[in-house]
């Protein structure tokens, strides 16, 4: 029994000892990342870059549509030509029918939670209630041949069964005709839709996802047919459009692509202005105010066809109005000319005509430095009420003043932000086509990446939302149970913003400013965009090809930053001084006898002692008094002298200046608190009151993740040392980031309860205050006139 036992055991520890070992390996926070990500194969390369094999599929489109501006529908008639350049034989192909989020029995709807308070607003309720009868009725899906297809629409999707197969390397052609109400945007919200203006009864239109269009089909997903719940965004394949738009006559249409028949839909006077715009310094109004306020005040009751085509884009959007002010300027890229446009009503001005194409024309600039030269003609921001939305070359924005054309610093730099932003979003995910359905950081937060440089460049003191690591902080340090992964699909998704937008943003500043250092990142990003332009990447792309082109493991960055919900929290939980032992008994034991000195004379029993014990026993009785009580132990002797000259015997002279040095030793013990392994970056300040940064890479931590030390010479005495100083690494708790220990103080505001003013509520922004208070200094320079 007892051998069973034993044995037994054995076996039992030992198993439990294999399991130690390997839940330390398998939280390894250094551990390469080669089961997260697939496997290099000839479509996707072990470098990061597009395989010898790569492949992606076109789908070219002609399409004819009529907005009715009376019922606020649009009819639409598409051929669709699908290239097959897989190798594989298509018995089907699977289109995306977005409009059918809007349907009354959507799956959006449906899944949809809410709860009851006390108050609601009229805005909640109006949704709630909403009976707005959305998507596509679709009236028929032919061949070009002109037979029916079968078809089968699954809520956001359409199979069309094929009459043979697709062949690898075969074209096959689609004919489908559709109508659908646009939705009001302003009441049951959307990315597109109309908005209305009551004052003058007229429309706004900002229309996308208003055909039925081919789901990517690639290596990865093969269809990427992820129903559209109204988060996760669009996966959509390259081609050429032909789009042909009919409105009432006196509209501007705005859209994707280059307008072809100009002659025909604008005048003379439009045509010279846009020409002259072409080699303007400053944008050229197209259309002025004057010429919009008169033609918004009437109603044509012919229409016009605006026809654009556009070469190599992954989608198709428009606006149409008769409210519409146009603006226009040309940039230059090499010896091709860009033209940076924007379509806005009066409601926008003066903040549009002021700010809004010179943010466009700064946006292509400054990311074209970061990426690649804007390859498109057009680049357009169009103004519309609580919305940012993106396009290939066309983007629909918010931010109005108010109606006396004040407006705050706040909504002025928020128009220019999500014009930034919007714009931005032509390179990801326009060009650079990730797959938004699956993985929504990698066109927002690489986009608000390069939002944030693009905005410390239009004004280094720009109040950016995202970017800076210490405001990402408050996030990483919330509960961990409403946080995200970076690495979640879109419709997962905790907290949308932070874990799509800010995290990863940040985290690129981070690996920017902090872990490769600008040179190595800049040419790594740049080398990913240009890889990837007018092609679908992947996450594993990226990361790839960030540490092929810089030459660095990043894996732990990844891991902790995008597959895991730590933070960064790194600790001084304790430095040791040390000083260099001369061997010299002159040295030693002097400062022996100060120690000591020192010690008994701040004990508090010795302090008191003086007064109550004057003379002790054994020093009023001399007969006790032996060698012991009358040794100076902190006296040299000669033999103390011949050991200190023997000892120096043995050594060099390099030994002997290192012995004398007065080098100061600070052992430093740093702990992980947050998880995430990051560099530690120190900043000690002396007692002369200079200053010297040390920068230690993330792999000190790769054989200790919870606790390391390090020893830190120096010639100088140190007073003060900070952890990460520049608040470089988003750390959520900078109270233990300081030795001596330094007490962060919070703020409070003493206040007295009085009557709220309009202005304190923040109804009265900056202008309207400014004048205000000129009005009243004039009150009083008239009063004291009196």
């Amino acid at each position: 029994m007892i051998r069973i036992l034993l044995t037994l055991f054995i076996f039992t520890q030992i198993n439990f000892t294999l399991l130690g070992q390997y839940e330390t390996i398998n939280n390894n926070k250094f551990k390469q990342l080669k089961y997260e990500l697939a496997t290099p194969n000839v479509y996707r390369n072990a470098a990061g870059a597009p395989g010898h094999e790569y492949y992606q599929q076109k789908a070219d489109y002609d399409i004819k549509i009529e907005l009715n501006d009376n019922n606020q529908s649009i009819v639409g008639s598409e051929t669709i030509t699908y290239t097959n350049n897989s190798p594989d034989n298509l018995e089907y192909l699977w289109l995306q029918l977005d409009q059918n989020v809007r349907a009354k029995d959507s799956d959006t709807k449906k899944i949809q939670t809410m709860e009851l308070g006390k108050r609601m607003e009229f805005s909640q309720l109006k949704k709630l209630l909403n009976d707005f009868d959305g998507g596509f009725k679709l009236d028929e899906v032919k061949s070009s041949s002109g037979n029916d297809l079968k078809f089968t629409v699954n809520k956001t999707m359409m199979r069309i069964d094929l009459e043979k197969p697709l062949k690898s390397k075969a074209s096959v052609s689609l004919k489908i005709k559709w109508h659908y109400n646009i939705n009001d945007r302003m009441q049951i919200g959307g990315r597109s839709g109309y908005e209305y203006f009551e004052e003058d009864s007229n429309y706004l239109y900002t229309i996308a996802q208003f055909y039925p269009r081919m789901a990517v089909y690639n290596d990865v997903e093969g269809w990427q047919n992820k129903q559209f719940l109204g988060r996760g965004e669009f996966a959509v394949p390259f081609g050429d459009y032909k789009v042909s738009i009919t409105v009432p006559s006196d509209h501007i249409v705005g859209a994707t692509g280059v307008l072809q028949n100009q002659s025909q839909v604008l005048t003379a006077k439009q045509q010279a202005r846009f020409k002259k715009a072409k080699t303007a310094k400053e944008p050229v109004l197209i259309v002025n105010q004057e010429e919009a306020e008169e033609v918004e005040s009437k109603r044509a009751k012919g229409k016009k066809t605006w026809v654009f085509e556009a070469e190599n884009v992954r989608d198709f959007g428009f606006a149409s109005s008769r409210k519409f002010i146009w603006d226009a300027v040309g940039v230059k890229f090499g010896d091709r000319t860009v033209m940076a446009m924007s379509y806005y009503p009066k409601e926008g001005n003066p903040l549009w005509e002021r700010y809004s194409t010179k943010a466009v024309v700064h946006t292509l600039k400054t990311y074209s430095k970061f990426t690649f030269d804007y390859p498109y003609p057009t680049a357009i921001s169009v103004n519309a009420k609580w919305i940012g939305m993106e396009y290939p070359m066309i983007c629909f924005n918010f931010g109005r003043p108010e109606k006396d054309g004040t407006y705050s610093e706040k909504t002025k730099n928020g128009m220019i932000g999500v014009i930034i932003h919007e714009v931005g979003h032509n390179f990801f995910p326009m060009i650079v086509n990730s797959d938004e359905r699956q993985w929504t950081w990698m066109d927002e937060g690489l986009n608000t990446f390069l939002q944030y440089l693009t905005e410390r460049e239009w004004d280094t003191n720009f109040p950016s939302r995202r970017g800076p690591a210490y405001k990402i902080v408050d996030y990483m340090k919330g509960d961990k149970s409403k946080i995200s992964p970076i690495m979640t699909n879109s419709e997962s998704i905790f907290q949308f913003g932070n874990n799509a937008y800010g995290k990863p943003a940040t985290a690129l500043n981070i690996l920017r400013e902090t872990v490769l250092g600008r040179e190595l990142f800049d040419f790594s990003f740049k080398t990913y965009a240009q890889r990837w332009m007018f092609k679908h990447p992947t996450p594993a792309d990226f990361f790839r090809t960030m540490e092929d082109a810089s030459a660095t493991d990043l894996d732990w960055f990844w891991r902790g930053w995008f597959y895991s919900t730590d933070n960064v929290d790194i600790s001084i939980d304790n430095v040791d001084v040390f000083e260099i032992n001369t061997k010299n008994p002159e040295i030693e034991k002097a400062l022996s006898k100060q120690s000591d000195k020192s010690n008994d004379e701040k004990f508090i029993t010795n302090i008191r002692n003086q007064k109550a014990i004057p003379k002790t026993f054994v020093e009023e009785d001399e007969k006790l008094q032996d060698f012991y009580f009358k040794n100076n132990p902190y006296e040299t002797t000669i033999l103390d002298e011949e050991s200190y000259a023997s000892y120096l015997e043995n050594l060099n002279d390099e030994e002997k200046a290192l012995l004398n040095s007065g080098m100061n030793f600070y052992q430093i013990q740093f702990s992980n608190k947050g998880g995430i392994p990051m560099p530690i970056i120190l900043e000690f300040e002396f007692e002369d009151a200079t200053k010297e940064k040390i920068h230690i890479p993330a792999e000190i931590w790769k054989m200790n993740q919870q606790t390391v030390n390090k020893v830190f010479p120096f010639k100088k005495s140190v007073k003060n040392i900070t952890l990460d100083p520049n608040l470089e690494t988003a750390d959520v708790d900078v109270s233990n980031n300081s030795w001596p220990p330094q007490q962060q103080p919070t703020r409070f505001e003493l206040f007295k309860r009085q009557e709220t003013k309009r202005w304190e509520e923040g109804g009265e922004n900056g202008m309207q205050r400014d004048a205000r208070a000129k009005k009243r200094l004039q009150e009083i320079e008239e009063e004291s006139n009196k």
